[in-house]
């Protein structure tokens, strides 16, 4: 079964990653109501995971959350959901506002929990052409993914020390609400969240900040944990290591956490939360 998945996600990523590819210097968009652009790469790419997935989903032992189906908010109930044993999201296009000014810096993400908890990921940058995921038991790095001669490494825990060399992700709404502390440490703004997961856990950076939705950070859900950091709440420290529908808004925004949540090591968590000042 879990090879079934993973060849799924495979096959999956070879072919979304290709139409990414094919619209990357296309230069028509349009805006959706709430603001967010959205490419014909998108669309394309949410109907290929519609046809992956369908014979899964109509077993009704399988769910899909996925950003651009209109009808993605039905499933945020808990009751539901604890009937339903795999849970897939997919991101078709992470970073659409990078995506459609022709910046390297998107991603495609597609995520499988199961029992509520993440188990397989997959993360795929078609243009820097790298590729994340986890197989329920180790998680990888691979440089040129789909080519003849794949260049794989495994990713293994990380913890790195904080000092005026280590950069910090965030999201382009940190502003909104934080002022940053600069004793040590610099940061960055992606505006791509499988970045701000991914590039940690290969230590490229020492933590993110995010209030993603599921879709966003489902494929580097597992990935994250592999290497040895979590998902821990801005200002409670709870880890978030199980899906519960209570964590998300259900309305203007389902599926969007109602918090910030920091990713990092335990050991550096207490230090990034002290730099994060509410304004």
């Amino acid at each position: 079964m879990k090879e079934q998945y993973l060849n799924l996600m495979w096959d999956f990523m070879r072919q979304a990653g290709q139409i990414a590819l094919k619209f990357y210097n296309d230069k028509q968009f349009t805006l959706k109501q709430d603001g967010s652009v959205l490419t014909q790469a998108d669309q394309d790419i949410s109907r290929l995971i519609h046809q992956k997935l369908d014979p899964l989903t109509q077993t009704g032992e399988h769910i899909l959350v996925e950003e651009e189906d209109p009808q993605r908010g039905k499933y945020l109930d808990q009751q539901l959901l604890e009937r339903t044993r795999f849970i897939w999201s997919v991101d078709p296009i992470d970073g659409t506002r990078l995506f459609s000014n022709h910046m390297p810096l998107f991603g495609i993400s597609i995520g499988l929990i199961k029992e509520f908890v993440p188990w397989l990921g997959m993360v795929f940058f078609p243009v820097l052409d790298e590729l994340f995921y986890a197989n329920g038991a180790r998680a990888y790095y691979i440089q040129h993914p789909f080519s003849e001669r794949p260049q794989q490494q495994e990713i293994e825990s990380v913890d790195l020390d904080i000092s005026n060399q280590t950069l910090f992700l965030m999201s382009d709404t940190f502003f909104k609400n934080y002022q940053w502390s600069y004793d040590n440490c610099r940061f960055l703004v992606t505006a791509c969240a499988t970045i701000n997961l991914c590039w940690p856990s290969i230590g490229r950076a020492c933590g993110a900040m995010d209030q993603s939705h599921l879709w966003d950070f489902a494929g580097s859900w597992p990935i994250v944990q592999k290497a040895g950091l979590q998902l821990r709440h801005l200002k409670t420290g709870e880890v978030m290591d199980r899906l519960d529908a209570r964590c998300f808004m259900a309305d203007e925004h389902p599926w969007r956490l109602k918090d910030y949540y920091i990713v990092s090591s335990r050991r550096n968590y207490d230090i990034l939360r002290n730099k994060i000042i509410p304004r």
